[in-house]
């Protein structure tokens, strides 16, 4: 959400580092993942609420989206892979109770 919709749409400046994001060595609070992730969704949700028809409309362009037409199929595209990801964290939450 941060590279696609915040650096792409919202102009957030974030700079994507994928490997990283999948070979992270430390281990970050609790805490600082909800947290991180609440930021995601709200700067989610200020961009939006601010676009307008025709930006739904623009042509987008991401690494790792090239069969994306618009900034309307990038950010329904995100909400389907958050969807699953929150999926496999209340999953994760259900099976860690019962060790």
């Amino acid at each position: 959400m941060n590279y696609y919709i915040g650096a792409q749409i919202a102009g957030t400046g974030y700079v994507r580092d994928r490997d990283r994001e999948f070979t992270e060595p430390r281990r970050l609070p609790k805490e600082e993942v909800l947290q991180r992730f609440d930021q995601a969704i709200a700067m989610v949700l200020q961009t939006v609420r601010a676009q307008s028809g025709q930006d739904w409309s623009a042509s987008y362009s991401a690494v790792g989206a090239e069969n994306v037409a618009n900034r309307f199929h990038m950010v329904l595209r995100c909400a389907a892979h958050l969807d699953h990801h929150v999926g496999q964290m209340i999953y994760l939450g259900f099976a860690l109770r019962k060790v």
